[in-house]
């Protein structure tokens, strides 16, 4: 299968001799994967080989523990434990991801017994931190936020997985609203990129993922916003939801702890770390916390104290203060 994806401010090509990777890809891109004709101007590429044979790093240089690399070019072995060899290259023009599936055994059983943690590793590495990693050459950073349109307001929120969030955006779409995505999102201090991927919430029609949840397609989301505010989501004991003034230091901490917290993210560091080192583009860390300064600095901060009681509107909230600076 070949297809098209734009996502986190990227077009990401995607081209695939698995089958079987293909549907992962299909189901990873919630409805968004276009046809090969879109692949036009893509500046990320993405090739999964039939072929099982380890890529020829003979006369390469040893990088780490199953990475070598020569001349901005790198091969790392079962990249994220993903059972993934990858070779990757770059250009002016974009980078070239080339996959071939060959897991270790052990890495392989664990494929078929936890389904759901390896569909979600897969798309990681194949769809979702390639673009984030080429994102950060242009010096964004991957961040643990969305943004949405809310009570004629852009709201950008971030919380802690399993806060609520999801619920919170869900209800904003189900009233006619609309969000950059459901957890990550690339951002310079400006605007926000939403990264393509399935919404899971409880109750939802589609695959099964941990954590009781199942996934849907988020419809007409938006590619990005430039929010007005940033909004930190924390979980309280009352039965109503409240929202407050937040301190610039506390929202901006807030972001970049959610960012470093999340379960998506968990493994992206040490690929986008090595990539780095062996191709010399990018940077070894993505500026997270300058990022969230930035956002945190220029906009008015608040602080939503999810309650007891489910069902909380975004919109009604914020129609009661003033969102813009």
């Amino acid at each position: 299968m070949i297809g098209a994806l734009d996502t986190a401010g990227e077009r990401l090509s995607i081209v695939s001799e698995l089958g079987w990777v293909g549907e992962l890809a299909v189901e990873g891109a919630a409805g968004e994967l276009r046809p090969a004709d879109r692949a036009r101007g893509a500046s990320v590429h993405v090739r999964v080989e039939s072929s099982s044979s380890a890529f020829d790093t003979r006369g390469w240089e040893m990088l780490t523990r199953g990475a070598w690399r020569r001349n901005g070019e790198v091969v790392v072995q079962n990249v994220c434990t993903a059972g993934f060899d990858l070779y990757l290259r770059c250009s002016p023009l974009g980078a070239e991801f080339t996959y071939r599936w060959r897991p270790p055994a052990r890495d392989r059983a664990v494929a078929r017994i936890l389904r759901s943690r390896f569909h979600l590793l897969a798309r990681s590495i194949l769809l979702q931190y390639p673009v984030l990693w080429w994102a950060g050459t242009r010096g964004r950073a991957p961040l643990h936020a969305s943004a949405c349109i809310a009570a004629g307001a852009t709201p950008m929120l971030t919380a802690p997985s399993g806060i609520g969030r999801s619920t919170v955006l869900f209800g904003e779409i189900a009233g006619g609203g609309r969000t950059t995505g459901d957890n990550l999102s690339v951002g310079d201090g400006n605007a926000l990129w939403g990264l393509v991927e399935p919404l899971r919430l409880k109750g939802g029609s589609g695959r099964r993922m941990p954590h009781g949840r199942n996934e849907v397609r988020m419809q007409n989301r938006l590619a990005s916003l430039v929010p007005d505010s940033l909004v930190v989501l924390a979980r309280g004991g009352s039965e109503r939801a409240s929202l407050a003034r937040c301190d610039v230091d506390a929202a901006q901490r807030s972001l970049v702890a959610n960012t470093y917290m999340a379960g998506e993210l968990r493994r992206y560091w040490s690929f986008a770390a090595t990539l780095a080192a062996a191709t010399g583009v990018g940077p070894a860390h993505p500026a997270v916390a300058e990022v969230a300064a930035t956002f945190a600095q220029s906009l008015p901060c608040f602080r939503l104290t999810l309650g007891r009681t489910p069902g909380v509107s975004l919109t009604e909230l914020l129609s009661t203060v003033e969102v813009a600076a």
